[in-house]
């Protein structure tokens, strides 16, 4: 099958101790990296945090060696927080693990289906809109544990206006430990790499080999456990929380939720689709290879499965942690694979230590995770310099993400950019009816008298097909040319009125002729029925002979060239 073909197997091809070495070492600092985020990506989820080292170890074994990628890193990611913690506010933790299932069986599908090519048509600002509306939604979802506020008893924040609205009424609750803990990890998020620009030899190369999420985390426990700041911790928040790996287990699958996960199951399929892919071309143009996207898919698709079968959340390519991968030396699937081992040893060993770490922190990682994947740059840019409907698209995807949520966003702003785009496209397309003498292409035509020709520019569709069918010829008229050299398709409705035309034409003994019709055009037209009625005699291979066949038509020979 050529739409399945892992990386894995093709990488193994002349594999060596040294490329080992590589893959190994850049595992480990992945699962560093990965370790952090993971728990942080499940809480903001709303679950427990070993589900997101489940979705990282499972998810991530399987991916990578499935996967289309030589480099890709797969597991939870913030594009996915905002709708796991609605579904699991509204169908609970078993709505959730059946629609990650469900949403792994249809990547499945689309990888079969060889969809991986269709991906490419959604729209950037689309992408971009929602992406940065994920961004707010994170944000404001963790100003609650960063400034350590109490939320009334009963408090049900899901949506942002909601989770803002409960923020302003528990102000009073403010905890100042919690924002000196978030602020000391905030200025380590961001002052840390800046120590390996330094000029300070090998300890600046070792010190920005150090995630600065690790250095974070172990100076919030120590904060915490050290000194007189009290603040939440996830052990205090999350109490059952203990080491050990869970086992396998089919959901329920009950009618009533199936239908209700629907809508989020594609949604999940589909941002996981797009998010993959994109970091499979970004690390594609890192170690300058090509990745399978129909493969890249189905590999997804498998490990939402398994990710859900083991209680985990919904996962998919991680571009960050993907280019770590690359840039620490990971240069096959082996590297990913060793991830997921080395974040399992973690999940068993020292999940003790997880459930000291600083809610703050946390809070912390993930407004850097936050900002990082908000791309404000590239939104401004489109806002400055794109076109109006571009930047339509982009607020409105923006608004409704944060507003309401991915689900509706994404339909909005697809219907949205869909109706622009046949706009813009009708906009460029045009009909003009030929002057009596006409320059072009270096030549000087004259029309034949009783002749009128119709030059067509652009593909015509639906929205274009009224541009010429209001043609009413007078009593002069005996030939009707359509230059249609420049049409590259047409559509079922403007076969429709072509149709039309030709009926009006016959009814006024006038003779309709075709000029330089393309391939796709001619096709429709053949399929039809229309080139039989019309006549192969009334299509002509280009204008010249067109105008030479109409003057026969009017009883006059065309003048040709003057």
């Amino acid at each position: 099958m050529k739409f399945f073909s892992p990386k894995l197997f093709s990488a193994l091809k002349g594999y060596s101790a040294s490329k080992l070495v590589s893959d190994l070492v850049a595992g480990v600092i992945v699962a560093i990296i990965a370790l952090p985020l993971s728990i942080a990506l499940a809480i903001a989820s709303g679950v427990s945090p070993q589900q997101g080292l489940y979705t990282a170890i499972v998810a991530g074994f399987v991916i990578a060696f499935l996967g289309g990628s030589r480099v890709n890193i797969s597991g939870p990611t913030a594009a996915f927080a905002t709708i796991v913690a609605g579904v699991v506010a509204t169908h609970g933790t078993e709505g959730l693990i059946l629609a990650t299932v469900m949403a792994g069986i249809l990547l499945v599908l689309m990888g079969i289906c060889r969809f991986g090519a269709l991906i490419k048509y959604i729209p950037m600002t689309i992408t971009t809109g929602f992406t940065a509306g994920i961004a707010v939604t994170i944000l404001v979802g963790q100003i609650k544990d960063f400034l350590g506020l109490t939320f009334a008893p009963g408090t049900n924040a899901i949506e942002t206006g909601e989770k803002l609205e409960a923020i302003f009424e528990s102000i009073s609750t403010f905890n100042p430990h919690a924002l000196i803990v978030g602020c000391v990890g905030m200025a380590i998020l961001i002052l840390w790499p800046l120590l390996g620009k330094t000029k300070w030899g090998a300890l600046s190369t070792v010190l920005g080999k150090i995630p600065p999420s690790i250095v974070a985390v172990a100076v919030g426990i120590l904060l915490v456990q050290f000194t007189p700041l009290e603040v939440a911790t996830i052990g205090s928040l999350y109490p059952d929380l203990k080491a050990g790996f869970p086992t396998p287990a089919l959901p329920s699958f009950d009618p009533a939720t199936v239908k209700a996960v629907i809508p989020s199951a594609f949604t999940i399929a589909i941002l996981a689709a797009i998010e993959s892919l994109l970091s499979c071309v970004v690390s594609d143009g890192m170690i300058g290879d090509r990745h399978n996207s129909n493969t890249e898919l189905i590999a997804q698709g498998v490990g939402n499965v398994c990710s859900g079968l083991f209680g985990g959340i919904p996962a998919t390519g991680a571009i960050a942690r993907t280019a770590a991968n690359v840039k620490n030396g990971g240069r096959s699937p082996i590297a990913g694979m060793v991830h997921a081992v080395v974040l399992l040893l973690f999940l068993l060993v020292l999940m003790p230590v997880a459930k000291m770490i600083p809610m703050p922190i946390i809070a912390a990682v993930l407004f850097m995770v936050a900002y990082n994947m908000s791309e404000w740059r590239h939104f401004v840019h489109i806002c400055r310099f794109s076109p109006k409907s571009d930047i339509l698209v982009l607020v409105m995807t923006f608004i409704l993400t944060v507003v309401f949520d991915l689900v509706v966003a994404i339909a909005v702003g697809l219907v949205l950019a869909a109706v622009l785009f046949i706009k813009r496209m009708s906009d460029v397309t045009y009909v003009r009816r030929w002057e009596e003498k006409l320059e072009g292409e270096g030549k000087v035509r004259a029309v034949p008298e009783g002749t009128v020709v119709y030059e067509i520019h652009g593909p015509m569709f639906f929205a274009d097909a009224e541009k010429f069918t209001d043609f009413t010829p007078d009593g002069d008229t005996r030939a009707v040319i359509l230059r249609m050299s420049n049409v590259p398709s047409i559509d079922a409705t403007v076969m429709r009125n072509l149709e039309v035309l030709a009926t009006a034409c016959e009814s006024h003994g006038v003779t309709l002729i075709l000029s330089h019709v393309n391939d796709q055009p001619m096709k429709v037209m053949r399929k039809s029925g229309f080139f039989e009625r019309v006549g192969a005699e009334n299509f002509r291979p280009h204008i010249d002979d067109a105008l030479a066949y109409a003057g026969k038509v009017c009883g006059e020979t065309a003048d040709g060239e003057k």
